[in-house]
């Protein structure tokens, strides 16, 4: 026989042994307590349930608010970094650091685009390659780590 086979069959038997058990009742104590979080949860108002249970109203409000929050950062912010030039001009910026700051996201953007009109592709995917082979060794060593000062043998065995 197949090992597939002679899984299938212990699992067969295991199964009917379990369907011949006779039920069990819960403890008094573990029942009265999850019938109790149970009312507990019915009990709460729609707005402290889960997304699924609020009104359709409430839901297609809270998704119309999302969307414009979306638009208000991604528009609004786009338009206020292309547009710093005209904000300082306009005097709308007048603190000296935030027009520092501004010129140094200016170059910082400037270096990334010169780097990745310049680096030929290859080396991206190897960059992106080492990245991954570091984080996997540095994954491997808190394993390591983790096992060896929290995961004691008992009996000292």
């Amino acid at each position: 026989m197949a090992k597939n086979e002679t899984d299938d069959a212990s699992a067969r038997i295991l199964d009917r042994a379990l369907h011949e058990l006779p039920l069990r009742r819960a403890p008094a104590t573990l029942e009265a307590r999850v019938f109790s979080e149970l009312e507990r949860r019915a009990a709460l108002p729609w707005w402290r349930r889960s997304f699924g249970h609020w009104p359709l109203l409430a839901r297609a409000v809270f998704v119309v608010i999302c969307a414009g929050l979306i638009k208000l950062a991604l528009v609004e912010g786009a338009a206020a970094v292309v547009g710093v030039r005209a904000l300082h001009e306009s005097g709308a910026l007048s603190p000296a650091w935030l027009r520092d700051v501004a010129v140094l996201g200016a170059a910082a953007g400037n270096l990334v685009l010169l780097l990745a009109r310049t680096v030929p592709p290859s080396w991206a995917y190897q960059g992106v390659a080492v990245c991954a082979a570091l984080y996997v060794v540095l994954f491997g060593l808190g394993a390591v780590c983790y096992r060896t000062l929290y995961l004691q043998p008992l009996n000292g065995k």
